[in-house]
């Protein structure tokens, strides 16, 4: 997240702004603390995605993918604004202190997300497979017996879907384009393939939340689906990269996620209780 970003998350907030908050989030109640443990897990990989969108604003190749770029960054934003405040009701923690006041090891995302930019074929095949992941979680997710969650996950869903459609067809741009350009994106996705095993793997909190939230592994057959076919209208061959060893659930994160906190968190700790 940069600067601009900021006020999106910091500042004062009345009684009266925090219940409205809550309405346009679909956050109503206390989360429990498995279920806080969970939407942290799906706020961090918001939040760190959105931030790592914020950086392409002034400089994606061409005015329009700018813009589409810095919205889906919002969109996120927005997801992990919601999911961290209702993390965050279980401990009486705000947004704000889960966004800048955790340091590297408390933070629960995906490495996938923590990935470098790199160049925009890496950003593409990136987001090609969040959103692909993305989009089957959240429509599993609208069928939670949590009311909350069913909220949040009814307007991300719809977010998502955008951003998928969105990455699909620059694949498909990038596919079709030159020698070069295909070459690249085949690339960006065989780098970026490794650390999709980490979102389908089941644990003992998501086991304990049955029911609740769906288990990874189940999301894999759709998500396979999606990529398969975007792969095959591309003419592109489906990664074989090895899984990477990641372990974000668990707070054990790329060596990437150190920067990332480190510019999306200075002003917060350099100006504590600053409001504007």
């Amino acid at each position: 997240m940069n600067d601009a970003h900021v006020d999106d998350l910091h500042g004062d907030v009345s009684v009266d702004q925090l219940q409205l908050s809550e309405e346009l989030l679909g956050v109503s109640g206390t989360a429990s603390e498995d279920v806080a443990e969970y939407a942290m897990r799906l706020g961090d990989d918001a939040l760190i995605l959105a931030q790592q969108l914020g950086w392409w604003i002034s400089r994606a190749p061409e005015l329009e993918e700018d813009l589409a770029l810095g919205n889906i960054g919002l969109d996120l934003l927005g997801h992990a604004r919601a999911l961290l405040h209702y993390a965050g009701t279980a401990s009486g923690r705000s947004e704000d202190d889960l966004a800048y006041w955790r340091d590297e090891t408390e933070f629960r995302s995906c490495w996938l997300v923590e990935q470098p930019n790199g160049h925009f074929g890496d950003t593409i095949a990136r987001q090609f497979l969040f959103s692909a992941y993305q989009a089957e979680l959240y429509r599993d997710l609208q069928r939670s017996d949590d009311a909350s969650l069913v909220a949040i996950a009814g307007k991300a869903d719809r977010e998502v879907r955008y951003h998928l459609d969105h990455a699909t067809q620059w694949i498909l741009r990038l596919a079709g384009g030159t020698d070069e350009s295909r070459e690249k994106i085949s690339v960006s996705l065989a780098e970026v393939w490794p650390y999709v095993e980490e979102l389908f793997t089941d644990d003992a909190l998501t086991e304990r939340l049955t029911g609740t939230v769906p288990q990874p592994s189940a999301l894999r057959a759709g998500f396979d689906a999606t990529i398969d076919a975007v792969l095959a209208e591309a003419e592109l061959e489906r990664p074989a990269a090895k899984p990477a060893m990641a372990a974000g659930r668990e707070g054990r994160h790329s060596t990437q996620l150190g920067y990332i906190l480190a510019e999306m968190q200075w002003l917060a700790r350099r100006h504590p209780g600053a409001t504007w």
